[in-house]
C-alpha cells in the first residue's frame, strides 16, 4: 500500500503504460471493470475502498489524499485517466505542469462511465487518441475539444486496445508510430483477431496498405509493419521487427478438464507446454472453458486469475451439442458429458476446427481452438 505523505513523492510500481486512477466507491468498481476492458493501465484506488483481491490483480492501494499521489504519477506515465471531477483534477495537476512537450495525457471519466473528456496534452501527449480508444472500450462518449483533431490514423501503442489486444514489446512503437504519421509505407498483415478495427469515418490514408500475408508485406518493402497474429515468429520472419510491432489479438481458447484438486502450477505449465509446442503466444490466450461440474476448480480459478483470462463453463447437455468422432462413455458416466475439453473449446471459440483436439497430461486434459471472428 502506497502510504501519502505531504511534502513527499511516492513510490510507485509502474509497470502499463497508462495509469487509472479512482477516489469514491463507484468510481473504483469501474475501474476494476475498465482494467479489464482496456489492458493497458494500472489501477489505483483508495484503500477504504479494498475488495481483497488487489494483490493477485496487480492493483495499488493508496493512503491519503489523491493530490499527493499525482507526482509520482507524472513522472511515470504517459498518461493519466482520472475518474475524478474535471474541476478538481484542474485544480490537482495545475501545478505539476510543464509545458506540452513533456505533461503526460491526462484524461478524466464521469463516475457514471458515461464521458471521457481528454484534458492535458492532446495531440502531443497522445491525450486525444487515447481518449477515444478507452472510450471505444468501455463504451463511453469521447470528449475532444482542440480545434483541430489527431490525424485520422492508427495510434500505434493503442492499436486494438478496446478489443484486448497487447503488443508483444514497446521497444519499436516510437519509430513506427513516426512511419505512420510521417505517411511511409505502412504494412499491416492481419492473421487473426478483430476485423473492425478501423474506427473512422473516412478511409484508411493511402500509406496504410492491408496484406493477407507476411510475404506479401515484405516483398513491398513497407517501412513499418504492424503484424497482428498469435503465433510465435519464424526466424525468417525476423526482419518484420526491425521497424514492426506484433499486436496479440485474444484469439485462442483453452478448452480444459481435470482431476479435482489438480494444482495451479500443474495446470499452468501444461498450458505454457502446450502453447510453445504449437508455436502460439499466451499473450493471445482469451479464456479456459470447461464443464460447470468444474466452476469450482481453485486450479482453474486461481490460473484465470493469474492471467486475467475469462473462465467459461458449460453444462453437459451444452457440450454434448458438439458431435464428437470418439465420444467417451466413461467421460459420460461421471460428468453426462461424451466430452469436456474438446466440446468447450469449440463452443467458446464458435469454430467446428481445432488447433490441438486432446492431450493428455497428468492429472489435466486439453483443447485448443482459435476464436472464428469472420461471422462479427
Amino acid at each position: 500500500m502506497i502510504k501519502l505523505q505531504e511534502g513527499v513523492i511516492p513510490t510507485v510500481y509502474q509497470q502499463k503504460p497508462y495509469a487509472l486512477v479512482a477516489i469514491t466507491k463507484h468510481g473504483v468498481a469501474h475501474a476494476r471493470s475498465y482494467a479489464e476492458k482496456f489492458p493497458y493501465v494500472d489501477v489505483y484506488y483508495m484503500k477504504k475502498f479494498e475488495y481483497g483481491d488487489e494483490r493477485t490483480r496487480h492493483i495499488q492501494l493508496f493512503d491519503g489524499t489523491v493530490r499527493l499521489l499525482l507526482p509520482a504519477l507524472f513522472q511515470n506515465y504517459k498518461g493519466i485517466i482520472c475518474i475524478i471531477s474535471l474541476g478538481a483534477v484542474v485544480r490537482m495537476i495545475a501545478p505539476l505542469l510543464v509545458d506540452k512537450k513533456s505533461d503526460p495525457a491526462v484524461l478524466v471519466v464521469d463516475d457514471k462511465g458515461q464521458y471521457v473528456i481528454s484534458v492535458l496534452s492532446g495531440h502531443l501527449g497522445g491525450a486525444n487518441a487515447l481518449t477515444n480508444e478507452f472510450a471505444q472500450a468501455i463504451d463511453a462518449i469521447p470528449v475532444v475539444t482542440t480545434a483541430s483533431d489527431v490525424q485520422k490514423t492508427i495510434p500505434v501503442d493503442l492499436f486494438g486496445a478496446k478489443f484486448g489486444w497487447v503488443w508483444d514489446s514497446e521497444e519499436k512503437l516510437t519509430p513506427v508510430s513516426a512511419s505512420v504519421v510521417n505517411e511511409e509505407l505502412v504494412a499491416i498483415v492481419q492473421e487473426t483477431g478483430e476485423k473492425n478495427w478501423w474506427m473512422y469515418e473516412t478511409v484508411m490514408p493511402p500509406n496504410l496498405k492491408l496484406y493477407s500475408n507476411i510475404k506479401d508485406a515484405l516483398a513491398n518493402r513497407a517501412s513499418a509493419v504492424l503484424l497482428i497474429t498469435d503465433r510465435l515468429i519464424e526466424e525468417d520472419e525476423q526482419v518484420l521487427l526491425e521497424n514492426g510491432v506484433i499486436y496479440r489479438p485474444k484469439s485462442i481458447v483453452l478448452g480444459m478438464g481435470c482431476n479435482r484438486g489438480t494444482s495451479a502450477e500443474e495446470i499452468e505449465h501444461v498450458i505454457d507446454e502446450t502453447l510453445l509446442d504449437l508455436k502460439l503466444s499466451k499473450k493471445s490466450v482469451k479464456a479456459i472453458a470447461t464443464i460447470d461440474l468444474k466452476k469450482d476448480e481453485p486450479g482453474f480459478l486461481e490460473v484465470t486469475s493469474k492471467n486475467h483470462w475469462q473462465f467459461v463453463t458449460y453444462t453437459a447437455a451444452e457440450l454434448n451439442t458438439i458431435t464428437l468422432q470418439n465420444p467417451s462413455e466413461m467421460v459420460f458416466k461421471y460428468t453426462g458429458a461424451y466430452g469436456v475439453s474438446e466440446p468447450a473449446a469449440l463452443l467458446f471459440a464458435k469454430t467446428d476446427t481445432w488447433l490441438l483436439k486432446k492431450k493428455k497430461s497428468g492429472n489435466v486434459t486439453i483443447s485448443v481452438a482459435r476464436v472464428n471472428f469472420e461471422d462479427e
